[in-house]
């Protein structure tokens, strides 16, 4: 089974009739915010982490820490 197709120019071309699909394109934009939404929980989620450290090593326990781990590390390359 063939169809018959006029193009501007009123020339005539013959081609395969096909069934119509849908394209791949629409059936993806049912997705296309799933994207930005994980973007957004993965800002969030960084945002929260970085609150989080900047309070812990910002108080009495942070400078514990680092003293501690400097030293370690200065111990363990024999300078200190």
């Amino acid at each position: 089974m063939t169809r018959t197709t006029t193009t501007r120019r009123t020339r005539t071309t013959t081609t395969p009739a096909t069934p119509r699909t849908r394209p791949a394109r629409s059936r993806r934009r049912r997705e296309d915010g799933i994207t930005t939404a994980e973007y957004a929980v993965g800002t969030a989620a960084g945002a929260g982490l970085a609150g989080l450290l900047y309070k812990m090593l910002s108080g009495g326990f942070g400078n514990q820490l680092l003293t501690t781990l400097f030293d370690h590390v200065l111990g363990l390359l024999g300078i200190g």
